[in-house]
């Protein structure tokens, strides 16, 4: 059998829904000389996307990933860097056909400053994040909230759930009136693998 020929200039199209086209996309990047498209036909909030996973499968150390604009990449500044960044660990370019940042950046030479910025970006991002969050957790405890989700159960369903046991009820029969499961219940009532079901 013979082996499939494999493209070193490699396109990556993106719309947001069904009804919309991606012509413009397909024919900008072949008249750019892509010889392989992949295409995602995918929803804004989906966040999984084959065509793109696909691409970045199929593509191998000195091929270029050529997108028509920078936001076809990826949907948010987070998702674009760290493709970016999984592109130049892998040794592969980038190619912007439109917009401001229009241009072919590979992970060596000149282009290597577009992929270290992006990496720069990227940590920033991180960073801030990091620091919003601690700042978050900080306030919240000041005015006597702890972070984390709210707890399942609360003081009168634990009451509930002491006193149904205390009549004799099994802890399945407890989760299921009172509308929790029964891990939820074996930690409320702290009890042992004797206790139990």
């Amino acid at each position: 059998m013979a082996r499939a020929k494999h493209f070193t200039l490699v396109g990556y199209t993106r719309v947001s829904s069904a009804p919309q086209d991606a012509q413009l996309q397909r024919d900008a990047l072949m008249d750019a000389g892509c010889g392989r498209l992949f295409e995602d036909k995918i929803s804004s909030r989906k966040t999984d996307r084959p065509g793109l996973l696909a691409a970045l499968d199929y593509l191998r150390p000195e091929d270029t990933l050529c997108v028509w604009k920078l936001d076809r990449l990826g949907r948010s500044v987070k998702e674009v860097l760290t493709i970016a960044d999984d592109l130049h660990a892998r040794g592969i370019a980038l190619s912007i056909l439109t917009g401001t940042l229009a241009g072919t950046y590979t992970p060596t030479g000149e282009g290597k400053f577009f992929f270290t910025i992006m990496a720069a970006f990227a940590e920033l991002e991180r960073d801030l994040i990091h620091e919003r969050t601690m700042a978050g957790l900080t306030a919240a405890r000041a005015q006597g909230r702890v972070g984390g989700r709210p707890p399942v159960m609360d003081a009168d369903l634990v009451a509930a759930a002491v006193a149904r046991r205390a009549k004799g009820e099994s802890p399945t029969d407890i989760a299921k009136a009172l509308g929790v499961s029964r891990a939820t219940v074996y930690r409320h009532l702290d009890l042992t693998s004797q206790d139990r079901d």
